[in-house]
């Protein structure tokens, strides 16, 4: 792979785009012995697996002793046998259940499929029988899965929450009731908002156990994240205690070779710009280079339109060149596919015939593809847990693979590719959910009753905070009290299902359904405030490759009307923004100035849309802007605060003006934000933040960092913890900018409400400077 990394920079495209290069030595495997059932032994050889790795060992036998387990390997080393041995040696013995969870359906087909296999394997008469149900299956095909009553169901936790729960004493007693082992594939995934639904979710499943007499084992299966016992035992509502960490990764790899690559920049006299060449256009040169000399490439991206794209604009790149047969091979992989074109990409990469995938991160996941050549990542997935689990892709038994992640231009991506260090040393993220927040909490009480009626002792299941909602729903008529010889008890008394009138995956339930105003036909909803943010009259909406212009948004109907366009340019909505501090709940002094205190507080989030802007793609240059009449929003939240030291704003100002002052502090909650998920699994768009010369709480200028969802999902409570280090990284990727007012890759946010102005980089640099000591 070193001569391959020399051809590259021999490209005429190459203008010192790398910016690291290092190669992670191989990996001998490490195996173990077990005693399996002979028949499971005999089905799993005859499979080619004669011996199991030490991690996949440890696993099995800790679920066997009675632990909870929590597995976090790396990409393709076997963690499915860690919960398949023990799932169908409980079968096989006493008919023991177990239930499977799957983040998407793509990935519980796969495993289904492959779990089959092995319990036909197995032979006549030994108890394993195994289904899948999700919302794909029609009514008469469920009703068939319940008749055939499985010892293994695969399911997603939308079906738990909207089909299985709902009916457990009706449809499910023989599956509850002897469910021995639950299984949550790509654990890691369940954090904000649809990790904290799930957490909630996985409570209601356990109490339902409970009344059954059953007491499931959790296994949970993790990329690597820095917290992974502490978040499975949130996930799940189990005590950190009770679970086992196995997370050193035995299996076999070859070398890796890894490569950092930075676009070119384009100067501007003697300064960069910050802007720099397509992330996507470099991946796609990578990738028809590497196809044409023979080795099988994946290139993730993160969007489906951008996948579909390039994958496209490669294919006739090497028309081009003559390469008509490595043309053919190559297609794009995304979640909306069919499940049948999805499995003949996936035996492609497995044949050969597929020679080049573009994809989204919808192959990051579990399914087995076998081991590719080459992984190209087209912009920095968000997380180096995402990033190490697509580079898991590359490797071919005990070849060397390339990995090449090639970076955006944006803050993250730059300040990884500034400071390599922190790519590979850094520590891994930690996923974040909440199960006590309060917006999703009474909903979820709310189910549980409806599946099995409540009782003061459901208090272990849902917190602390669990009386006052019971009394708060009591109240509103939604349960109904009854005194029994075993105690209080709480029923449902709404109509209809609980458990239909809430989404998993969202807190907002109010929706505006976009009509294209030629057929009158819905082609999409959206929350009510992602509609006053993307489809208000004027906006500019790309969808299935077609851009239409937003004629009307009727907020009466909860309408958009869209029309095709043309239009050469994007919009972008402007804004104001109050915030109001309803109760501090917890303070700290900064090591680096005692005079100046951090603190964590609820907080009230006022926002008025007051009309947007249209701008060049090219240049990103406004070229009109126009005013709008929307409704006021509302956010109440958590967030993290800080005020300026009065030393430091009076230097500011002195240098900057007040103009730099209110630029600085700008930029300051600009960079902290964008570099919010170095420490935690989430996007910058799931943070909002503020800054202003004078806040009525503090009577002094004062910069706010909050949760982006109602109630808070734990984001700002954990960067509470860490901002020190946030502040520091902020301070390095500013300063280690060479533009000259401010750029997409250290301070200008595309999510700014007040069109990144005003901006100081050097007025940002003084203050965080001045709280961290450096």
């Amino acid at each position: 792979m070193d001569d391959l990394v020399e051809w590259l920079r021999g490209r005429p495209y190459y203008e010192g785009q790398i910016r690291d290069h290092r190669r992670v030595e191989a990996r001998d495997p490490e195996f173990a012995d077990i005693d399996l059932e002979p028949r499971l032994a005999s089905a799993l050889e005859a499979d080619g697996i004669d011996r199991l790795y030490r991690h996949q060992a440890e696993a099995i036998e800790a679920v066997r002793d009675g632990q909870n387990v929590v597995l976090a390997t790396q990409t393709a080393s076997g963690k499915s046998l860690a919960y398949t041995v023990p799932a169908f040696e409980r079968a096989m013995d006493r008919g023991g259940r177990t239930l499977y969870l799957g983040p998407q359906n793509a990935l519980v087909a796969d495993q289904a499929e492959t779990l089959s296999d092995l319990a036909r394997a197995l032979g006549f008469g030994s108890r394993v029988s195994v289904e899948q149900y999700t919302g794909r299956l029609s009514k008469s095909e469920k009703r068939d899965v319940r008749k055939r009553r499985p010892t293994v169901v695969l399911s997603n936790p939308d079906m738990l929450h909207y089909a299985l729960l709902p009916h457990a004493h009706r449809l499910w007693e023989w599956f509850f009731s002897s469910l021995e082992t639950v299984v949550i594939d790509e654990v890691h995934g369940y954090r904000g908002v649809f990790g904290s639904h799930v957490a909630l979710t996985l409570r209601r499943l356990n109490r339902v156990c409970e009344r059954f007499g059953s007491d499931p084992q959790y296994v949970c299966c993790s990329a690597t994240i820095g917290n992974p016992v502490e978040h499975a035992a949130r996930v799940t509502g189990k005590e950190e205690s009770s679970f086992r960490l196995v997370d050193e990764d035995t299996s076999g790899t070859g070398a890796t070779h890894w490569v950092l690559w930075n676009p070119p920049e384009y100067r501007d006299e003697n300064r960069g710009s910050g802007r720099r060449r397509s992330s996507h256009v470099e991946t796609k040169n990578l990738f028809v280079d590497l196809l044409s000399r023979g080795h099988q490439t994946l290139a993730f991206t993160r969007a489906r339109q951008a996948a579909e794209r390039y994958a496209t604009e490669s294919a006739n790149d090497l028309r081009e060149r003559g390469e008509r047969a490595a043309a053919a091979g190559v297609s794009a992989y995304q979640a909306a596919l069919k499940h049948e074109k999805r499995r003949e990409i996936e035996a492609g990469l497995h044949d050969g015939s597929v020679t080049g995938v573009w994809s989204t991160n919808a192959l990051e996941l579990g399914v087995d593809v076998g081991g590719l050549d080459a992984v190209l990542v087209d912009g920095y997935p968000g997380t180096r847990m995402s990033a190490f689990q697509q580079a898991g892709r590359a490797g071919r038994g005990d070849d060397d693979a390339l990995v090449v992640l090639v970076g955006g231009e944006d803050q993250l991506d730059q300040y990884l590719m500034n400071h390599p260090e922190e790519f590979w040393e850094g520590d891994p993220e930690r996923a974040i959910s909440n199960p006590e927040n309060e917006e999703l909490l009474p909903d979820h009480v709310k189910s549980a009753a409806a599946e099995n009626w409540l009782s003061r002792a459901d208090e272990a299941h849902f917190g602390e905070t669990f009386p006052d909602v019971v009394s708060s729903l009591e109240s509103a008529g939604e349960l109904a009290r009854r005194e029994t010889e075993k105690g209080m008890r709480w029923t449902h008394s709404g109509d209809g299902s609980p458990q239909h009138e809430m989404s998993l995956r969202t807190i907002e339930s109010r929706e505006v359904d976009l009509l294209d105003g030629r057929s009158n036909e819905v082609i999409a909803s959206l929350s009510f405030e992602d509609a006053l943010r993307d489809a208000h009259r004027g906006a500019i909406y790309h969808h299935q490759g077609q851009s239409y212009e937003v004629t009307k948004l009727d907020l009466d109907r909860d309408t958009a009307i869209l029309q095709p366009t043309w239009a050469d340019y994007y919009t972008r909505v402007l804004h104001d923004k109050t915030i109001t501090v309803e109760e501090d709940l917890r303070r700290k002094e900064l090591p680096a100035r005692p005079d100046t205190e951090v603190r964590f507080a609820e907080v009230t989030m006022r926002k008025q849309i007051t009309g947007f802007e249209r701008r060049d793609p090219k240049r990103g240059e406004a070229i009109g802007r126009e005013s709008l009449d929307l409704p006021e929003t509302t956010l109440r939240t958590k967030a993290l605060y800080f005020t300026v030291p009065r030393d430091v704003e009076i230097e500011m100002r002195e240098s900057g003006g007040e103009y730099g002052f209110n630029g600085g502090i700008h930029a300051a909650e600009h960079g902290m934000i964008s570099l919010f998920p170095l420490s935690f699994l989430c996007d910058r768009g799931d943070i909002g933040g503020l800054s202003t010369p004078h806040h009525p709480h503090t009577d002094r200028s004062t910069i706010f960092v909050y949760d982006g969802y109602p109630g808070g999902v734990g984001l700002t409570e954990s960067g509470y913890g860490e901002v020190e280090t946030l502040m520091r990284r902020t301070r390095e990727m500013i300063a280690d900018c060479d533009c000259e007012d401010g750029c997409p890759a250290c301070v200008q946010s595309p999510h700014c409400g007040n069109a990144n102005d005003p901006l100081s980089k050097a007025e940002a640099v003084r203050l965080l400077a001045a709280l961290t000591g450096d």
